[in-house]
């Protein structure tokens, strides 16, 4: 166990507070929360670069946690009326897609190398972003203004993405499928 794979478990232990405060609208301290859990997320790579810490364990805790503060902070925001519940089905379904893909992909041949594509990043910068704007909205209108452009933003990127996402599953598939053919398999 290692600093960055520390930070990455502290933001892990961090989403059940997060929640518990949204749930009782403490949506400024749920902000803080969420912000400590941000600086978390970038401080654990920068450090696993800087020091060469990178591990195995990292690889998979860092993206795990980063999808756990995401789907809890749209559940619990859903659940509590600041976000559209549908914005929630949406956000956990295209996760849910990507990681039954993946799984799929795993069983029937070799783990693919797996790197966000543009789209999915700024798919990530928008859940994040509306996210705050939520969190911030009841403190002023301009972040209550801004929040619809971010729902309908997050939600045309999360649905572009997760197609996106689709496609390469089964371009990785159809491969590998094709070179089981080829060899006569």
């Amino acid at each position: 166990m290692n600093l960055p794979n520390t930070l990455t478990i502290i933001r892990v232990l961090l989403i059940p507070a997060f929640v518990i405060l949204i749930m009782d609208h403490s949506f400024w301290w749920a902000l803080i929360i969420f912000a400590i859990a941000g600086i978390t997320d970038g401080l654990d790579g920068l450090l696993a670069r800087l020091t060469h810490q990178k591990t195995e364990l990292g690889a998979y805790l860092d993206p795990i946690a980063d999808k756990l503060l995401i789907i809890s902070a749209y559940l619990a925001l859903a659940i509590v009326e600041v976000l559209p519940g549908w914005l929630s089905v949406i956000v956990i379904a295209r996760d849910v897609i990507i990681l039954l893909g993946l799984l799929v992909i795993m069983l029937i041949s070799h783990p693919p190398e797996i790197h966000p594509s543009f789209i999915s990043k700024m798919t990530t910068i928008f859940q994040i972003s509306t996210v705050l704007l939520a969190l911030l909205a009841g403190y002023d209108s301009f972040f209550k203004q801004l929040t619809p452009i971010a729902i309908y933003g997050t939600t045309f990127l999360t649905v572009l993405s997760g197609i996106h996402y689709i496609y390469v599953g089964t371009r990785i598939l159809n491969q590998r499928n094709h070179h089981r053919n080829f060899k006569g398999e």
